[in-house]
């Protein structure tokens, strides 16, 4: 039998019983819809993540008192042996491969202007924060350079606070309250947006000196370094490590560059992504099951057909070829209506919902399709081999 005619007999027994055909091709969709969707979101959640990650960069290595195995935000308060200072930090920023140290303090505290006030996030930082955390100045210009022990009292408010202090109002010159003391307004920051929930916009930012004063503390809550473009950020680190290790006698610190952090939260949102994966998997294994049955179910009617077939001179691998195309066939259309309804449905999906990220990977278009061709394969093969076995004469006496 030529490759020609086994493929149209294929088919013509596929036509032959259209309501039978289309609901088994639409559970091998039903479940390629499901993957496709599901994998679309877990993917649009990994790029979402890993941009917000690296919105500041991607040649920064971060510096936190207390040594620990675990990697995260540094937020807490940590005790140590030795305080992290802002000696530390300009003694890190003159390492080779090093462009720029800034060290961090944060805390929560009212600013007021006038009759208004606002609570906001408190950064203390250095006069390098904008060029480490790729940030810009929208309207005057950021800290300036001053020896960080005695700087002067300047504040730069994020877009939000300005709005809200302010409204239309020149901010630049005027004089805001943060605690005890009166800071006159240097600049405003240009909009940047959310990090993780995190609104980088409500936030205003000081000299690090006296943001420690300012919350009673002792120690940075965190060091930030750039380093060159090309150099290897593990040799950048090794050197900060024997730095600090020579200042303060003893490794009481935490060191974790942005390509580790990147490589521990790519791993973790891969797995996200192949679990939902394979939540919509277990749709397909049903449509699989539903492709035997039916198969099943066609070589039991069909057996005068497979009769007449093996008396014309069909041998049992042409049989066994016919009925595992059938499946394959069937398989894989359902499987291409399931990419579409996925894509189409992911692509509608952050149409109506912009906040919820969707990206529809080939990988994994081509994975599911693949796996619809290898479920109709594996769900083919039983039904095809009992066709095969069927003796020709008992087969013609069925009818």
């Amino acid at each position: 039998m030529l490759i020609r005619d086994a493929s149209k007999y294929a088919l013509q027994g596929l036509v032959g019983q259209p309501m039978r055909s289309s609901l088994t091709a639409l559970g091998i969709a039903v479940g390629i819809a499901a993957v496709v969707l599901l994998t679309s979101l877990g993917e649009g959640v990994h790029r979402y993540v890993l941009g917000e990650f690296t919105q500041f960069g991607t040649n920064l290595i971060g510096i936190a008192p207390g040594k620990t195995s675990t990697t995260g935000f540094s937020g807490a308060v940590i005790s140590n042996v030795r305080p992290m200072t802002i000696e530390d930090a300009l003694a890190l920023r003159r390492l080779p491969r090093v462009v720029a140290a800034v060290p961090v303090v944060q805390g929560n505290a009212a600013v007021k202007y006038r009759q208004r006030s606002r609570r906001t996030y408190i950064f203390g930082v250095g006069a390098a924060a904008p060029e480490v955390w790729q940030m810009r100045v929208a309207q005057g210009r950021f800290l300036p350079d001053d020896d960080p022990r005695a700087a002067r009292a300047f504040v730069v408010l994020g877009s939000k606070v300005r709005t809200e202090l302010f409204g239309r109002d020149n901010p630049l010159g005027q004089r805001v309250r943060i605690g005890s003391e009166h800071y006159r307004v240097l600049g405003v920051m240009e909009t940047k947006g959310q990090m993780l929930g995190f609104d980088l916009d409500d936030a205003v930012f000081i000299p690090a000196g006296r943001a420690l004063a300012l919350f009673n503390r002792e120690s940075l809550m965190e060091i930030d370094l750039l380093h060159a473009e090309g150099s290897l950020s593990s040799e950048v680190a090794r050197r900060a490590r024997q730095l600090l290790i020579d200042r303060h006698g003893d490794e009481d610190f935490t060191i974790v560059t942005q390509d580790q952090m990147l490589e521990v939260l790519g791993s973790i949102l891969n797995i996200l992504t192949m679990a939902v994966g394979a939540l919509g998997g277990i749709s397909l294994l049903v449509g699989g099951v539903g492709i035997l049955t039916i198969m099943t179910i066609a070589v039991n009617e069909r057996k005068a057909e497979i009769g007449l077939l093996r008396a014309l001179g069909a041998g049992r691998r042409q049989i066994l070829s016919l009925f595992i195309g059938e499946a394959i066939v069937l398989a894989s259309l359902g499987g291409l209506a399931g990419l579409m309804v996925g894509a189409g449905g992911a692509w509608l999906l952050e149409k109506i919902v912009p906040a919820l990220p969707t990206h529809t990977s080939w990988r994994y278009v081509l994975l599911a399709e693949g796996l619809a061709c290898l479920i109709g394969l594996l769900a083919g093969v039983l039904p095809a081999h009992h066709a095969a076995r069927l003796d020709p004469i008992e087969a013609l006496r069925a009818e």
